[in-house]
């Protein structure tokens, strides 16, 4: 299926490795023009070059920290309008409530909700004016499940959802969407890590924890294993194309079926 996204600019934020890295790669091999951002200039490269590797020819990287105004408006410098705009960029971790400082929520607050808002703000204008373009957050199962272990990070994606419908309230009678997709647990960069402190045994086998994991805390999953991130990719890369011009406003969660427009 041809995906129509020749000729059409995205942004991709948190693209250097896991579901950004593979959004961005299957955008690039679809045609489009991609610009991705990372910290660390090494994962950088080397996520362009793999990217090109896999036949994505209009890929370039830009050396900043979405999570922050300087950042930002770096980026806005390298790309002044795109037709798409992904946010991705986000930090999760297990931690008791009690034990969340005021510096922890401020952290995720800037990293995972203010990322995505300063560079909506500066991209939903141009969309309009050109009546074209799509804005899609990537948020999580979490923002409607909310796991007692992770609520500082469930509240950002909760948030993500809020500015999504809002922005997609904005969008009547044009040719601009705006949509969030909720994965459920993913492969991606430190998840292991992540699953081995949640863990009852710690030093197990990654299969021994990952079936503990969705046993204890996931029991409600259809899948009952990780996401692939190049399952998300595909979902996010309809959302980006013209063909989901019906889909507005909408809440899709990869993981578990639901798919609820909210209209």
């Amino acid at each position: 299926m041809d995906l129509q996204l020749n000729k059409k600019t995205a942004l991709v934020t948190g693209a250097t490795a896991g579901i950004g890295l593979e959004i961005a790669r299957t955008l690039a091999v679809e045609g489009a023009e991609v610009l991705i951002t990372g910290r660390s200039r090494a994962k950088l490269e080397q996520a362009v070059e793999d990217i090109r590797a896999s036949g994505g020819k209009l890929i370039r990287g830009v050396l900043a920290d979405a999570a922050t105004a300087e950042g930002a408006a770096l980026i806005q410098k390298e790309a002044s309008d795109v037709d798409i705009l992904v946010n991705n960029l986000g930090i999760y971790e297990s931690k008791p409530f009690a034990e969340i400082t005021d510096a922890d929520w401020l952290s995720y607050i800037n990293v995972n909700v203010m990322s995505g808002v300063r560079l909506s703000r500066a991209y939903f204008r141009g969309m309009l004016k050109r009546n074209w373009g799509r804005i899609i957050f990537i948020s999580s199962e979490s923002a409607l499940t909310i796991p007692p272990d992770m609520i500082h990070y469930a509240t950002t994606k909760t948030a993500q959802l809020s500015i999504s419908r809002g922005l997609a309230n904005l969008t009547k009678g044009t040719k601009v969407t705006v949509n969030s997709v909720l994965p459920g647990p993913t492969h991606s960069e430190g998840i292991v890590d992540f699953l081995r402190s949640v863990s009852s045994e710690p030093e197990a086998p990654a299969d021994k924890i990952v079936a503990e994991f969705f046993a204890k805390h996931r029991s409600s999953s259809l899948l009952q294993r990780m996401i692939e991130p190049g399952e998300i990719a595909s979902l996010v890369a309809y959302l980006a194309s013209p063909l989901s011009a019906a889909t507005n406003g909408a809440v899709l969660r990869a993981e578990g079926g639901l798919v609820t427009t909210l209209d």
